[in-house]
């Protein structure tokens, strides 16, 4: 296969991000698109309009791609400009465009290819799908044009990882189809809702995943010999120190993608045969900030409401990492916020920027812990604090304290259930009558996967399935599931986005009883009210819904009866 056209300037400006003078890497625009003001509907139906008046054609259905015609631009190109080349007629070029209203790109694709272009719109999911049809591959396809013949590379100076220098690998970073390759490993990524991107080197291949929905998927494997340089570039471009391969190390990326900020978290660690790379994509546009979109059910958001109006206390959400208490707590803020109240949070890291709200990031480095900077948001006059993490015992003391002194507090606990939490902050030195005190309710969840609604179906339950429900959940399902059949939606997974299992605890009277008289959790269950259900319970009532599958409740919750034993 002949090498891909590298990058032009314009695009390499766009796409690389250098140290700006902070030391951290500016915002860099993945995509030549401008955001504009207003919702992504009302967008698209005044830009529909628009081409309507002035007579362009709008599509509404994937067209047909000339394959021979579709080569007339790179894939690189075309994932810029947002264009993809339909086929010719006469001797025009018919251009599909996400925006058929950017001159300046068509003016650019009928200087390149030397024909007069006639502009038609889709609307972005239209064309996202065919520009992944043509050009979906685009980072695999630049990852071969650079394999070359990699046969002696284990002699090689780029597979001899200790005998790399500094200025070799700034070197190897900074060609411009490396460059290509990295930004489309990350575009790519972007496009497919991945939150993470793993880059993991061994002895004979470099692995890339994207965990999707909470699932690692396997990509195509950039070339052995390529190690160094991809690992090299990713370092640059998240500003660390790229001379160091044998300690840890972590870094922020901050891109522009469509017109939106996009931040990208990045951790090194030194393996047996490199460093790995994990890149976490914080995508705003991407979160739920809403406990509808969540998953959450009506009786649950109506406690969830009761707590968050209270005007003071201690409301915790409590699971093990990646089960999205933060996003929760972020609905839940976003949800509370009123330009009369002042509401302040200190996270480890602040992962996503919430309007009105003042964020404090956690910097142990300067000597800014949880513990150190609830002391000073105290003086701060708030209303609403959001601790990002209760870790220690110091924290837990100046958080139960605060609760005290008339704050709503919300944080997070890393317990398996929502009762636990009671536990663990015992376990933390925290008075059991003042735990009893200020909490006012506890909310423990987990994520499953969504089925996806266009292909969902439903099947009868398989027998690996049915052994591991209990006789009355089993007949609850009348022998039937819903599953995804898989469909270009859902890119034939049969599910589609994730949503929460919750179980949340409403401290009453006589639970807070229990809690001042230090009852172990075995007996607290016992006050938990005639109206709680677990995770597990919620679940079901999900799966029976067609919204989950019965093996995503089984796989991310626990029986009812091991949870009241």
């Amino acid at each position: 296969m002949s090498e891909l056209p590298t990058t032009s300037s314009f695009q390499e400006q766009q796409l690389r991000a250098e140290p700006g003078a902070n030391g951290q890497p500016p915002p860099t625009d993945l995509s030549a698109e401008v955001a504009k003001p207003g919702s992504a509907a009302d967008e698209e139906t005044i830009l529909r309009e628009k081409c309507e008046l002035l007579g362009i054609e709008w599509l509404t259905q994937v067209p047909k791609a000339d394959a021979e015609t579709a080569r007339l631009i790179s894939p690189d190109l075309a994932v810029r400009l947002r264009i993809v080349p339909l086929r010719t007629e006469g001797k025009r070029l018919i251009l599909a465009m996400l925006n058929p209203l950017d001159v300046a790109s068509a003016d650019e694709v009928a200087t390149l290819v030397g024909k007069p272009v006639t502009r038609v719109g889709m609307n972005k999911k239209l064309f996202s799908e065919l520009l992944r049809e043509k050009y979906g591959t685009t980072a695999e396809r630049i990852a071969e044009s650079l394999a070359g013949d990699d046969s002696d590379s284990g002699n090689d100076v780029e597979h001899n990882f200790d005998a790399v220098e500094a200025d070799d690998l700034h070197r190897m970073a900074e060609q411009p189809t490396l460059i290509n390759l990295v930004n489309l490993l990350i575009l790519e990524a972007i496009q497919s809702r991945t939150s993470d991107i793993h880059v993991e080197p061994f002895e004979s291949e470099l692995k890339v995943k994207y965990r999707i929905d909470g699932m690692l998927i396997d990509q195509p494997q950039p070339p052995k010999h390529l190690q160094a340089a991809i690992i090299g570039r990713i370092k640059i471009m998240s500003g660390m120190n790229i001379a160091e391969r044998y300690v840890p190390q972590d870094g922020h990326i901050a891109l522009r993608f469509e017109g939106r900020k996009v931040d990208i978290r990045v951790s090194t660690v030194p393996t047996l045969y490199g460093e790995s790379v994990v890149m976490r994509i914080l995508d705003k546009s991407q979160l739920p900030l809403d406990l509808v979109s969540l998953g959450m059910k009506e009786a649950h958001r109506d406690q969830m409401d009761r707590l968050i109006g209270k005007p003071h206390g201690m409301v915790l959400v409590t699971g093990p990492t990646g089960s999205g208490k933060t996003t929760t707590l972020y609905a839940s803020l976003s949800k509370l916020y009123d330009p009369r109240k002042k509401i302040i949070t200190i996270e480890d890291p602040v992962e996503y920027e919430l309007t009105g709200i003042n964020q404090i990031p956690v910097n142990p480095k300067r000597g800014l812990t949880f513990a150190t900077g609830l002391r000073h948001i105290l003086r701060q006059d708030p209303d609403v604090i959001f601790v990002g993490e209760i870790r220690d015992s110091e924290t837990a003391d100046i958080a139960i304290r605060s609760a005290l002194t008339g704050h709503l507090i919300f944080s997070t606990l890393h317990t398996n259930d929502a009762i636990s939490s009671i536990g663990r902050l015992i376990d933390m030195g925290v008075e059991p009558f003042l735990a009893a005190s200020v909490l006012e309710g506890l909310l423990a969840q987990r994520l499953g996967r969504r089925i996806c609604p266009h292909c969902r179906e439903q099947r009868p339950i398989r027998e690996d399935i049915a052994h591991r429900l209990r006789p009355e959940e089993l007949e609850q399902f009348d022998g039937m599931e819903w599953l995804g059949a898989g469909c270009d939606e859902c890119n034939k997974t049969g599910t589609y986005g994730r949503m929460g299992f919750f179980e949340l605890v409403t401290i009453n009277s006589s639970l807070r009883r229990a809690i001042s008289d230090n009852k172990p959790v075995s007996e607290l269950t016992n006050h938990l009210g005639p109206n709680f259900k677990t995770m597990r319970e919620d679940g079901i009532t999900k799966a029976l819904e067609g919204t989950t599958t019965i093996d995503e409740v089984l796989r991310a919750t626990q029986d009812a009866e091991d949870f009241m034993a």
